[in-house]
């Protein structure tokens, strides 16, 4: 019986995290960009990050992270404020990743590994998702375990879900091998992203 229901909460975590990891969002809108602007290869990096990043999330936010939240929710507000910002500054960075004029030198460039995975700790989709998981398939009786095979399910259906939308962006290059095209791109992808701080600044988040 323990076993039969251990396979089903696995599945069960499993599609989760897939849905979860594939919908769009903060990280899949940049990765989009990111593959659209630098190709695949180089937004590599980006795409560890993300995974990685949200992995070690799931680990800290398991092991008793979120109850600083609960004892301290002025913490709460101030990650919602650097949430806002750093969203609204990365919106930026990608609706102006193409605004470059002939014969200048090229200064846009991906996200880095590291950028990447401290920026899953401002995005409001990432703790709703981990949360969401720790709350929903930890198990208290074997926190560690549990806690690490969640992480693990998700490192494993993260990166390849945020691989697609990287593919998906690299697609895009030869139709937006037209300067114009791309700039109407990045910026429509930085407004999108924008858009996505909305509701954490009113509070729904």
């Amino acid at each position: 019986m323990f076993a039969r229901m251990s396979i089903e909460l696995l599945a069960a975590l499993a599609v989760f995290a897939f849905v979860s990891s594939i919908t769009p969002g903060p990280n899949n809108l940049m990765l989009m960009a990111s593959g659209a602007n630098f190709g695949v290869v180089k937004t590599l990096p980006h795409m560890l990050g993300v995974a990685g990043g949200f992995t070690l999330m799931i680990v800290l936010i398991g092991l008793g992270l979120a109850r600083l939240f609960e004892a301290a929710p002025a913490a709460l507000i101030i990650l919602k404020i650097a949430s806002v910002v750093y969203l609204l500054y990365l919106a930026w960075r990608v609706a102006t990743a193409s605004a470059l004029k002939s014969g200048a030198p090229v200064r846009a460039k991906p996200l880095t590994f590291l950028e990447a995975a401290a920026f899953q700790w401002v995005n409001p989709k990432a703790w709703a998702m981990a949360l969401t998981a720790i709350a929903a398939y930890a198990q208290p009786e074997n926190l560690v375990f549990s806690v690490c095979l969640v992480a693990l399910v998700f490192g494993a259906i993260n990166l390849p879900s945020v691989g697609v939308w990287t593919g998906a962006g690299a697609q895009l290059r030869r139709f937006l091998t037209d300067p114009r095209r791309l700039r109407v791109f990045n910026i429509t992808a930085g407004v999108l992203l924008a858009a996505t701080a909305i509701p954490i600044a009113f509070g729904a988040a």
